[in-house]
């Protein structure tokens, strides 16, 4: 994975509807800093045993070139969920597919050079949270710049507000120094 260099707006697109808002919010404030947006989906290999070979032993190894695939494909269907088909000129657009878990990844990538990591903020039950590490949680604690955690819209609410209009009432925590931070809409 390469670390970002130059200030830009990194974000986690998983394809989650939290993902989404989180890339909607990213793109606005990469907007307004004017600077590039790099969009980051983690893909890991795993053994699904989808092909029948949960009996074989040993198991036949996982097909990277598949899960890198798939996660091309959760990438491109967020932008069009997002920009509905039609990418934009303004913010520049850097896609990247990171091999490893979402949280690491995402640190690792916007590194000490990004002015923002954006992640979606889902709500996760305490079974979840066992089973599934929060990747907003991981960012928070291990992130090298400001951090935002973005809700997702909760079903059936509207999404008039469009983006980069929401969070007018949030607390910014970190924002006026470099080091960890985050910020609570």
């Amino acid at each position: 994975m390469n670390e970002v260099r130059e200030e830009c707006v990194v974000v986690g697109v998983s394809g989650s509807p939290g993902s989404v808002a989180a890339l909607r919010r990213a793109a606005a404030e990469a907007r307004r800093r004017e600077c590039v947006l790099t969009m980051v989906t983690a893909w890991e290999a795993a053994w699904d045993g989808a092909d029948g070979t949960r009996s074989r032993w040993p198991p036949v190894p996982p097909e990277p070139d598949r899960w890198r695939r798939l996660a091309r494909r959760r990438l491109l269907a967020a932008l069009d969920a997002v920009f509905e088909g039609d990418l934009p000129l303004d913010p520049p657009l850097r896609p990247v597919l990171a091999l490893g878990r979402p949280g690491p990844a995402l640190v690792e990538v916007a590194g000490d050079g990004a002015g923002l990591l954006v992640v979606g903020a889902a709500s996760h039950g305490p079974w979840q949270r066992l089973f599934a590490p929060s990747v907003a949680a991981h960012c928070i604690a291990y992130a090298r710049c400001p951090v935002l955690a973005v809700p997702s819209a909760p079903p059936g609410a509207s999404s008039a507000r469009g983006p980069g209009r929401g969070g007018g009432g949030g607390r910014r925590f970190g924002a006026g120094r470099r080091g960890p931070g985050f910020v609570v809409l």
